[in-house]
């Protein structure tokens, strides 16, 4: 009877919002028709980037809330319902934001005719690999997403030039992978013959939220640039992880680096006072100092030493003035570069970024294309005196200080939401026996402390009026197929990247996107078709990630390899002949999930594993 208790506030929150929910649809002439059932709201809105928030009808016989909106371009578009105040992604969509903060769905408008740069063509795909590795620089394991080119598994002595990519303020190191596309805008270049094969590595921008919080700078978004540990765990310690995990050209000539918003500016920054490990750099909607050393002010040299130096930016996005401010700046000094202006992709938007994306591609690694732009680059455009500038005032109202929620204490931890408007918030999570009510303070401020199994990880979201919500200030998510709820992890947990020590080897995650398998390759294993196998089947509300986001199975293989309790192995979401297998819904939790995979790792290698598999 205890364990249908411990399961019984999991299914009731996502029943609420699973099955009958309707899909949104888009129709042929651009607009969308968005649709959200929920009986128990008073108001419903949708907020989508190419319309804003715009309220909602509701059915009163069946609960279901509808708007059309558009026509608008084709493209992909972040939005969110929000439910009596307070955000929630469609339950019905599998494409979501990642994001430190806010959680947002994606929508995708298609074109009528012919195919956008990002769109899942039918062309060979490469592979997107999941890193992990310990950063002398931060004291701490960092992370990071490596976009492998179709090619790299079938040539074997073949090296690749490296894009360093970052995703701006609040972004996670997936941002550029599932909303930006990269991987698929480089897969469709290439297959045209319109790009260089290349290794694209995703970094985590904001390293300092990995770190222990300081006084009074808890969920106080990273802004520094230049001389700041993200740039150097960028090129003390993940270039050198890249360069001797992967098959790289190690020279100037074949490395670029850029990014968007905030990572525009760490990607200038960092390329400009590094111009001896970069030639190619490339900003999108961004800028940076105008005080670097031995750059600026000896412009010939610094020519010299660029194939690409590459600009964008939209003339209605907020960063405008000082991009602008920065491109005249630079025409000034005699420094050369490739101005892009866009006018009609919504400001500082992933639109732009991808955009952006789709035009430096083409030219990165490829020294004549990349000299024929920069010989065209034309001058900044005309200050008007109209241009937005950025400040302090609009950094802190686009990012207002945010709640601080999991809060990890040594003997439980507190989690939060905020609903000013809610009449009653639960939490409810695999762990509890029974929903947990928070209580709220003066400013809406719902919050719960935990105590019981706080060194396992588990899932768990709110439940504000009978509405299940993510916890808005928790970064990772379950990637389930329908709602998706949060992801808790203290620190301290036995399976936890975090609180491994650094002289732990790290494998990597490869998500295959031709079959849709997700596989754990042990650190450095050179003959892989000799090693055991165990296959990992997921649940009925999994995805190819759910074993490894969720459950937990790399970190657990790193650590029982390197303490040499197992040998090393493979672990993968593909069919093997002769692999043991370990179904998740088999077990009710992934704290047994995870019990059960120990035990058979444990078991498994000590009478040795069967199965081999092919083709990695």
């Amino acid at each position: 009877m205890k364990k249908k208790a411990i399961l019984w506030p999991l299914l009731l929150g996502w029943t609420l919002v699973a099955g009958a929910q309707p899909a949104t649809v888009c129709h042929q002439d651009g607009t969308v028709t968005f649709q959200y059932k929920n009986k128990q709201a008073r108001e419903v809105q949708v907020d989508v980037q190419f319309a804003g928030r715009k309220p909602m009808k509701r059915d009163a016989e069946t609960g279901l809330w509808t708007v059309t909106l558009g026509p608008a371009a084709p493209d992909m578009y972040p939005y969110c319902f929000v439910v009596d105040g307070v955000s929630v992604m469609d339950p019905q969509n599998k494409q979501y934001f990642p994001n430190e903060g806010f959680k947002n769905s994606l929508l995708e408008i298609p074109a009528q005719t012919g195919s956008l740069p990002h769109d899942i063509c039918a062309v060979p795909h490469g592979a997107v690999e999941y890193i992990h590795y310990y950063s002398q620089s931060l004291g701490a394991t960092n992370q990071a997403v490596v976009y492998l080119p179709p090619s790299y598994q079938q040539n074997p002595q073949k090296r690749y030039p490296v894009f360093y990519l970052i995703s701006g303020t609040t972004d996670t190191e997936e941002v550029y992978y599932k909303v930006g596309r990269v991987n698929y805008i480089l897969d469709n270049l290439l297959a045209k013959g319109e790009a260089e094969e290349m290794i694209v590595v995703l970094p985590y921008g904001n390293p300092y939220k990995l770190l222990p919080s300081q006084p009074g700078m808890a969920g106080v978004p990273q802004t520094q640039f230049g001389g700041d540990v993200f740039s150097q765990d960028l090129v003390n310690d993940l270039m050198p992880y890249v360069e001797h995990r992967y098959r790289t050209f190690n020279d100037r000539d074949h490395r670029g680096i850029g990014g968007f918003s905030r990572g525009g500016n760490q990607g200038l920054s960092c390329g400009l006072r590094n111009l001896d490990k970069f030639s190619y750099l490339c900003s999108y909607s961004s800028f940076t100092s105008t005080d670097i050393p031995q750059v600026y002010d000896h412009a010939a040299d610094t020519n010299s030493k660029l194939h690409l130096f590459w600009l964008g930016v939209g003339t209605d996005d907020f960063l405008y003035g000082n991009a602008r401010d920065y491109m005249e700046f630079l025409d000034k000094k005699g420094i050369r570069c490739v101005k892009e202006y866009t006018h009609d992709k919504y400001g500082h938007t992933w639109m732009n970024a991808k955009y952006f994306l789709d035009k430096t591609l083409r030219l990165l690694f490829r020294p004549e294309a990349a000299a024929e732009a920069m010989q065209n680059g034309k001058p900044a455009l005309a200050a008007t005196g109209n241009e937005p500038q950025f400040t302090a005032g609009v950094m802190a109202r686009l990012f207002p200080r945010p709640l601080i929620s999991p809060e990890y204490k040594a003997d439980g931890i507190v989690f939060r939401c905020k609903a000013p408007d809610a009449q009653k918030v639960v939490f409810v999570s695999e762990q509890s026996e029974r929903p947990l009510t928070m209580q709220r303070d003066s400013d809406g401020v719902w919050q719960v402390e935990v105590k019981k199994n706080i060194h396992d990880t588990f899932t768990y979201y709110f439940l504000i009026d009978g509405t299940p919500v993510a916890d808005a200030q928790n970064m990772y998510l379950a990637p389930s197929q329908g709602f998706k709820p949060s992801i808790c992890q203290h620190p301290a947990s036995t399976y936890h990247f975090a609180a491994m020590g650094k002289d732990i080897p790290h494998g990597v995650v490869r998500y295959d996107l031709n079959k849709g398998e997700a596989t754990y390759l042990p650190a450095d294993a050179e003959n892989l078709e000799t090693l055991p196998v165990v296959q990992l089947q997921p649940g009925k509300n999994d995805t190819m990630e759910s074993w490894f986001k969720v459950g937990g199975a790399d970190a657990m293989a790193d650590r029982l390899i390197a303490e040499g309790r197992i040998r090393p192995c493979i672990l993968t979401t593909a069919s093997v002949a002769g692999a043991s297998v370990l179904r998740a819904d088999a077990y009710k939790t992934w704290e047994q999930r995870r019990k059960a995979l120990e035990t058979l790792l444990l078991k498994k290698s000590s009478k040795g594993m069967e199965g081999k598999l092919k083709g990695s």
